[in-house]
């Protein structure tokens, strides 16, 4: 180990510390720098944990990927707690900040677009507004094109012999997920019986925490929003409000929701 090696050194804080850069002299555009830097950064480990946690799936390894996934549910109650903060910026204190946000925005995150996709909450024409940045759209391509963690998860009950049909497992990865009846079964079979499939009802069920932190997120969003800006468009050209009311109805795994009215 070398003898050199501090803790600024090791976390490169020297660069992280140094990456705020307020435009407007406004006092609370500090506060609007770091809420979102931090944001990104645990957004980074939630991509992290969920890849792996795909790959575990896929192996059939399920009790490491139960504390991958555990942990990205902690990583999001602290990406929920950052509204707490921001809203904090009152409406007048936005306004010092906001023109020189230009038609930058949250929207534009390619690392929440990416976890978006990898949970399976896909769209193809959101790529395009990374094209600026070829990097960044191949790599949300990529994603698009391989089946998201919850394919994963069906595919596996599949493997396990419940009934998935074929044109649930041979679907185009890069669209949105349609609801099927017979996933649903296969769900209601799990949460009937737990004993017998423990494993695999342990894994519905961190599948339903990312839902659900993933839902109280969003409404932090809108809510954080509201308070700030009240109903006018966003900065990137969304709807603000509305558009936030929309996305906040739209789930990554229904049938995982819709078995507990089934059963």
């Amino acid at each position: 180990m070398a003898r050199d090696v501090t803790y600024s050194s090791y976390l490169d804080l020297e660069k992280i510390l140094s990456a705020q850069h307020p435009a407007s002299g406004a006092h609370d555009e500090m506060l609007f720098i770091v809420v979102h830097q931090a944001s990104e950064l645990w957004l980074k480990l939630c991509l992290h944990e969920l890849m792996a946690a795909r790959e575990e799936i896929i192996a059939d390894d399920l009790r490491p990927a139960f504390k991958m996934l555990a942990r990205v549910a902690r990583a999001q109650g602290q990406l929920i707690s950052s509204w707490e903060v921001l809203s904090t910026m009152t409406p007048a204190d936005y306004s010092q900040v906001r023109p020189h946000l230009a038609s930058s925005s949250g929207f534009q995150s390619a690392q929440y677009r990416l976890m978006e996709f990898l949970l399976g909450g896909r769209n193809p024409d959101m790529v395009t507004m990374h094209e600026a940045t070829p990097e960044v759209a191949a790599e949300l391509r990529a994603e698009l094109a391989r089946p998201s963690l919850y394919d994963e998860a069906v595919r596996l009950l599949a493997r396990r012999g419940f009934a998935i049909p074929p044109e649930v497992l041979e679907r185009d990865h890069s669209g949105v997920w349609t609801a099927s009846s017979a996933v649903e079964a296969a769900w209601a079979e799990i949460y009937r019986d737990p004993e017998a499939h423990w494993d695999l009802y342990e894994l519905a069920e961190k599948l339903v925490d990312l839902e659900y932190h993933f839902q109280r997120w969003r409404f932090g969003h809108l809510k954080t929003v509201e308070r700030i800006i009240g109903f006018k468009r966003g900065t990137g050209g969304t709807a603000g409000v509305p558009y936030l009311e929309g996305v906040l109805k739209q789930a990554f795994f229904p049938e995982l929701l819709s078995v507990r009215t089934a059963i």
